[in-house]
């Protein structure tokens, strides 16, 4: 696990789940199934093409704000559109980058314009914790003896 690794990679360890919703849905919908899925966004697609993506922030921002009704207001009205994508070659790093430089804290992976899943800053995060705490019990290992030759 390094910063080199690819997001194909990650996705493989994450796991590829997908959660989406079409653009016609209402947003109360939508924010009812973020909380039942336990994430902070969801891909809005329609007929199988990636239209957006709806997040708590967009939410927050463009409903609460706004004083709008979640039951009243549909997705495609508060989506965020388009989506920056990634491809599963894209390196850990790559994507951090993209995420810090675009405020933003999902990234579906697309590849011949399909879904393959989406990783989160999370996702991202645990991913480098794990990679430092690998090369820690390795330097560990080397400094005490016992390091494998």
């Amino acid at each position: 696990m390094n910063l080199g690794d690819t997001i194909g990679t990650v996705l493989k360890e994450k796991g590829q789940d997908i959660w989406s919703l079409d653009p016609e849905a209402w947003v109360y919908d939508a924010v009812e199934m973020m909380a039942s899925k336990h994430v902070g966004a969801l891909l809005v697609i329609s007929d199988g093409k990636l239209l957006g993506m709806i997040s708590e922030r967009d939410y927050a921002r463009k409903v609460i704000l706004q004083e709008r009704s979640s039951k009243h207001t549909r997705v495609k009205e508060i989506m965020t559109s388009p989506v920056i994508v990634v491809r599963p070659d894209h390196t850990v790093e790559d994507c951090m980058r993209f995420m810090t430089d675009n405020r933003i804290r999902h990234l579906p992976v697309v590849e011949n314009q399909r879904v393959l899943g989406v990783v989160s800053i999370g996702d991202l995060v645990k991913w480098v914790v794990s990679a430092q705490a690998e090369t820690i019990d390795q330097l560990q290992h080397y400094i005490a003896g016992s390091y494998p030759r």
